[in-house]
């Protein structure tokens, strides 16, 4: 697959991802306040549970097709990360990427086991929306930081 396409569905991958977890932490979260208990349960297990069927389809893509950019494009840059901001700034990338993966792999097996709470998915989606912060921010200044 060429480098335009993997990097156009890496990025309508990312687009949906970090939009959703913008959503649940920006907006979900303070819709809380104002929508008796019952009601924003039934919400959560709506969106939770459409989540589940679309998240795995999405990292699948997200990460397939970054996957794909650096076998393609990335791989040197990576190999000697220190001699330049570039490398560095993709390692790093590359690094929290990874982490969000497991964050992602925690919620399916605690969904799993049934022991998931709405403490530990409030602690997952801001250290989630933390990470893809940091990955956006990491993403843009690959291209504009030097030194």
């Amino acid at each position: 697959m060429s480098y335009p396409i993997l990097h156009t569905l890496h990025l309508f991958a990312a687009l949906l991802f970090v939009g959703t977890v913008f959503f649940e932490v920006l907006i979900l979260e303070s819709v809380r306040k104002h929508v008796p208990a019952e009601a924003m349960r039934l919400l959560e297990h709506a969106i939770g549970r459409r989540a589940r069927q679309l998240m795995p389809w999405v990292m699948l893509m997200l990460f397939g097709a970054g996957l794909g950019m650096l076998w393609l494009r990335y791989l040197p840059a990576l190999a000697s990360p220190q001699s330049s901001a570039f490398g560095l700034l993709l390692g790093l990338k590359v690094l929290l990427a990874v982490s969000v993966l497991g964050h992602f792999l925690l919620v399916m097996l605690l969904f799993h086991r049934g022991r998931m709470s709405l403490r530990i998915s409030q602690w997952i989606h801001l250290s989630v929306f933390a990470h893809v912060l940091a990955i956006v921010l990491l993403a843009k200044g690959m291209f504009y930081l030097s030194w």
